[in-house]
């Protein structure tokens, strides 16, 4: 009669464990592999792609981040009559009210010494710094009026990279992810690349999920060495064995999931299985010894260093395999004066960043990969009109209007979004001006996300990628 009674009281979820071994669950089985619904079901969880709100333009970014804050009034916004009043103390009528890192609102104006010529059949005027970039004139649009709320590093990296000024928000790396999932099994959705003397300030937080599971967070990879720290199996395990551990482990994970729902969970056992196949997926991947040495000269790449061309041409590598969003942050652009000047620390800085970035652009053009990949280069914020002196010349931190430009991804080309005043001060025209919040509501409408849309509901309020702000750059988008 116990026995009886126990088979009476058999809960759904006892009965359809038991029967996994059964007959019946092998029959199961081959019917769902029949009508591919186990290859789906494999493929569900946090990760899964997810539609679109509508019809993208592109399927990847990849963010070259200059972190520092370079000059646009020494690479893209040449103003003559800077010049003409270099060394004259700026007026009044420009400064009121405004507040600056390091120099005070009467410094003296300072005339860039730099050469510029047009190029393409756009006219893109770029700086005698940027012979690759002018190469590529008419397959970027470049925005001069960029404007961001904070001047100092930190904060307006954050600023750029998550969409508020304090620590706590996801990234927008994060957020792309949350709302597409990743195309990719074998590698992260979300990479992180870096390279420069350091690492940019605010650090983990730039590419964090906050709130969001932990799934979507963003993964830094090294271009040598082992690409994922303590990725590698331990010395003395098999790889039967190693397989046998995360198979118990991700049976008691997916126990607990069905116990409690918990996203956290999920994201547990989703990344269990992509570190076990990221082992064979993310050697290959940054074995650029694979390249054709044509292409190692494009980007001015050489295997097993660890630089910005070389994580230009991973971040290719990356999309082509199906990664999401990638981020390289190259350090650093902080030119006020002294050993870090206008003048040979830029120059330098410069020869590190203009032939990769170019590169990447004509790469993924000739692989007919540009029309879906999303490319964006651009800092926190720009310089200074007025100088700094610090031995050898320099520019504080500018955030009313700074320069930035994108390539493909649905991005229309060839032309040139708003123009600054006669000092680089502000945009001549307020209505030209692009906020951060503006520029990333138009990533994610190129990505076919609007922005208003992607929300997450956190301690009683729908948060998102662009606050209470942001509106899509309509003349960007082709």
């Amino acid at each position: 009669m116990a026995e009886e009674h126990a088979a009476l009281t058999l809960s759904r979820r006892q009965f359809f464990s038991d029967c996994g071994l059964s007959l019946g669950g092998i029959a199961l089985a081959a019917l769902m592999e029949r009508d591919g619904l186990a290859a789906a079901a494999a493929r569900a969880g946090p990760l899964a792609v997810k539609p679109p709100h509508f019809q993208p333009k592109a399927k990847a970014v990849i963010q070259l981040f200059m972190a520092g804050g370079p000059s646009q009034l020494e690479l893209f916004d040449l103003k003559p009559k800077l010049r003409e009043l270099s060394g004259q103390p700026i007026p009044a009528s420009y400064t009121e009210g405004k507040r600056f890192a390091f120099i005070k609102p009467d410094a003296k104006l300072l005339g860039t010494k730099r050469q510029f010529a047009r190029h393409g059949e756009s006219g893109a005027e770029l700086s005698e710094l940027l012979p690759h970039t002018a190469a590529i004139a008419d397959q970027i649009a470049i925005i001069r009026t960029m404007k961001t709320d904070v001047f100092n590093h930190g904060p307006a990296k954050l600023m750029l990279a998550t969409g508020s000024p304090q620590f706590g928000r996801p990234s927008m790396g994060s957020w792309v992810l949350y709302g597409l999932g990743s195309e990719t099994q074998d590698l992260p959705g979300f990479v992180v690349l870096k390279s420069g003397p350091r690492g940019p300030r605010s650090g983990a937080a730039l590419w964090g999920n906050a709130f969001l599971s932990s799934v979507y967070q963003g993964v830094p990879l090294r271009n040598s060495g082992d690409p994922i720290l303590d990725l590698a199996t331990p010395i003395g395990v098999s790889a039967a064995e190693q397989r046998r551990t995360l198979d118990a482990i991700g049976k008691i994970n997916r126990r607990r999931f069905e116990e409690t729902g918990d996203d956290e969970i999920a994201a547990r056992i989703a990344s269990y299985e992509m570190a076990y196949r990221m082992q064979h997926s993310a050697p290959e991947l940054i074995d650029l010894a694979s390249e054709t040495p044509h292409t190692l000269a494009l980007y001015g790449a050489k295997p097993g260093e660890a630089s910005f061309a070389n994580n230009c041409l991973l971040a290719r590598r990356l999309v082509e395999r199906g990664v999401r969003f990638v981020t390289l942050f190259h350090t650093d652009w902080d030119h006020h004066g002294g050993s870090e000047n206008l003048e040979g620390a830029l120059e330098q800085i410069c020869r590190e960043t203009d032939q990769p970035a170019a590169a990447l652009v004509m790469d993924l053009k000739r692989r007919g990969m540009l029309d879906e990949t999303l490319v964006i280069w651009g800092g926190e914020f720009g310089r200074t009109p007025m100088g700094e002196d610090r031995g050898s010349l320099g520019r504080d931190h500018h955030i009313e209007a700074y320069t930035a430009w994108l390539a493909g991804g649905g991005v229309k080309p060839g032309q040139t979004i708003g123009q600054t005043d006669e000092l680089g001060f502000s945009a001549a025209d307020p209505q030209e001006q692009v906020h951060v919040h503006d520029l990333q509501a138009t990533i994610l409408h190129l990505l076919g996300l609007d922005h208003l849309r992607l929300t997450y509901r956190f301690q009683g309020r729908d948060f998102r990628l662009t606050d209470v702000a942001g509106e899509v750059v309509k003349r960007l988008v082709g």
